[in-house]
């Protein structure tokens, strides 16, 4: 059996325990370093709890009492599993034909929530930790002679831990409050690359508008020459070449930058500017070459697109843009967190889009990268959040920076992300107004991120309670527009906000808050609910948003209202309303649960684009 090209294919898999057969139409779940073949490990795997622990290698299972669909989760219905107790150990298993070929063989794990330890034919490989980060391991050495090899894994999510971030999973047996239903063991796609020797193992690219140029970073994996090895980059959009350049590589990496030719005036350079009005992708296609044999070969892409803050305006491309997000917690009633195929995250976007909205506040969540993937093609800007932890310790300190520090890695060179926001509402530092340690953590974070980072801005703590931040975020569900207008109006001085308790009984900065006219926006607000029996994930006796509605003609009228409202609020550089979808018993979506509109997405487009808060790069 070849490693097939599945970038457009359709592979249907039949259950032993289901007579239906389960289409999976895969998509590369790495979009930002891809290979022409390669092979998913989605579908059907053998599967066991283990609650008390008891088993701590794969010889110590005699049964396999369950069979579950991966990538989904067995909290899911579409898992094949749909048990929401509490199991803070679990077993998978699954068997496939050894692809042939020379080179190295490599399994990559989307993400396995929480710690996972592998075995490749009953040897172990490696552990990794931390839900929303993926990991890659070299399986080369555990083949054997048998044409078929056998992973299994173990995956242990402890649902009481409170020290490891977790985002919006509940630690209580069913959802209640805002939190929801737990997400145990592998989530995202499991999949396998047939390599060289020494291969690409990880790229960025940095792009600068100022100067017109393209940073370009490369490591290579495997075993790494001494010399002679070469870097061969070509940029693409359509048919126009934009460079050809090749790098001698040292020391196992190359960092370079790729200078375009500028036409200068702004009429041709916004030809080739990424924005969400005009997306313009730029092909990228590397290969690694040692004299005259190529070595590995990977297409990827990067965008010409900056962000920067500018007095008291966001800025892209180095124009002030007003942000129009909406808040999206990126759960599916039937799949959680994973999403149901790769449609339906294309689908997600395009919905966003259609409502008037130029991008989206991801909360509590780490997104699969196809859906950053669409964000980048189709044009949709995101702000990127880290799932929070609940509880202040040393470990907890150590698994978010951790993880944190992956994130940024994977994730850094999609030009739809424009902010990072390490922490939302003060959680996991709750004490930050009298606690030194809890601040300093968060200006920690901040500047981690900055380090990291230097080329985006960053929210240090979303909502209130803010230190260090490069914008100032508000959380006010303030029911009544008409409050809200007058809380912000023209005449209000910025010093007056620091100094007053918004809603949650927080303030709004802290002491010593070091910065004066920066962008100050409504990063939360709205939570308006409606929520019919009828509808996925509705339960009148617990539905419930910040304000409700008995009708959706109520639902529409307060909306418009509120958005009218918001729009003209001048002191704002943007908003973001929550939120996208009902979640479970949060019923304040401007979707139901299953993508449907609550009203005509017509009217919610005009409601989102009402009033004065209509900047576009080139009508500010």
């Amino acid at each position: 059996m070849k490693l097939l090209d599945l970038e457009n294919a359709e592979v249907k898999l039949t259950s032993k325990t289901d007579s239906n057969f389960v289409d999976l139409t895969p998509a590369h779940p790495r979009p930002l370093l891809k290979r022409s073949h390669w092979q998913s490990l989605n579908g059907l795997w053998k599967f066991a709890f283990d609650d008390e622990g008891k088993c701590v290698e794969p010889s110590d299972f005699s049964e396999w009492h369950h069979h579950i669909e991966v990538p989904y989760a067995p909290e899911s219905i579409k898992s094949g599993i749909n048990d929401r107790g509490f199991h803070p150990n679990c077993w998978y298993e699954r068997e496939f034909e050894t692809p042939p070929g020379d080179g190295r063989l490599v399994l990559h794990f989307g993400a396995v929530d929480y710690r996972a330890r592998v075995w490749v034919n009953n040897k172990y490989i490696a552990e990794h930790e931390g839900g929303h980060t993926s990991f890659s391991l070299d399986i080369t050495h555990t083949l054997n002679n048998s044409g078929t090899t056998k992973v299994t894994v173990w995956a242990q999510d402890d649902p009481h831990d409170l020290a490891k971030p977790r985002g919006k999973q509940d630690w209580q047996l069913k959802p209640h409050s805002i939190w929801y239903p737990r997400t145990t063991g592998i989530w995202q796609t499991v999949w396998l690359e047939r390599v060289g020797e020494t291969y690409i193992g990880n790229l960025r690219w940095i792009p600068d508008c100022e100067r017109w140029e393209i940073g370009f970073e490369v490591g290579l994996a495997g075993n790494l020459p001494t010399s002679g090895v070469q870097i061969k980059v070509k940029l693409s959009v359509g048919d126009r070449l934009l460079a050809s350049d090749t790098y001698e590589v040292f020391n196992g990496e190359i960092s370079r930058r790729i200078v375009l030719s500028d036409p200068g005036i702004d009429d041709c350079r916004n030809e080739l500017l990424w924005s969400p009005e005009k997306p313009t992708l730029i092909d990228a296609q590397i290969q690694l070459w040692d004299k005259d044999r190529l070595l590995d070969e990977v297409q990827s892409y990067t965008a010409m697109r900056t962000v920067s803050i500018q007095r008291d305006r966001f800025m892209l491309n180095g124009r002030p843009y007003y942000l129009r997000l909406v808040l999206d917690q990126g759960y599916w009633p039937e799949t959680l967190m994973t999403p149901p195929n790769d449609e339906a995250l294309r689908r997600d976007v395009e919905l966003v889009k259609a409502m008037g909205f130029n991008g989206v506040r991801k909360h509590q969540k780490i997104e699969d990268p196809r859906f950053l993937y669409w964000a980048d093609v189709l044009g949709l800007l995101v702000w990127e959040e880290m799932p929070s932890a609940y509880r202040f310790t040393p470990k907890a300190v150590e698994r978010m920076t951790r993880e944190w520090t992956e994130i940024i890695k994977r994730d850094v060179s999609h030009p739809c992300i424009v902010a990072w926001v390490p922490f939302n509402e003060s959680w996991g530092v709750p004490n930050l107004t009298e606690t030194a340690a809890h601040r300093n953590y968060v200006l920690a974070m901040y500047h981690l991120t900055k380090t990291l980072d230097p080329t985006r801005p960053v929210i240090g703590n979303d909502g209130w309670e803010s230190t260090d931040t490069d914008i100032l975020a508000i959380h006010d569900y303030e029911r009544h527009p008409e409050r809200l207008a007058h809380r912000y109006r023209p005449d209000i001085q910025i010093s007056d906000l620091f100094e007053r308790s918004r809603p949650g009984g927080r303030i709004l900065t802290l002491d010593n808050y070091p910065h004066q006219g920066q962008p100050v926006m409504l990063t939360e607000f709205g939570g308006i609910a409606y929520a019919p029996l009828d509808q996925p994930n509705a339960d009148q006796a617990q539905a419930w948003g910040y304000e409700n509605c008995s009708n959706i003609s109520e639902l529409q009228m307060k909306y418009a209202e509120l958005l009218e409202t918001v729009n003209n609020i001048e002191l704002f550089s943007g908003f973001c309303y929550t939120q996208l979808t009902d979640t479970f018993q949060e019923a304040n979506g401007l979707l139901y649960g299953d993508r449907t509109p609550k009203f005509p997405i017509e009217a919610i487009r005009a409601a989102t684009l009402s009033g004065q808060g209509l900047c576009t790069p080139t009508s500010c």
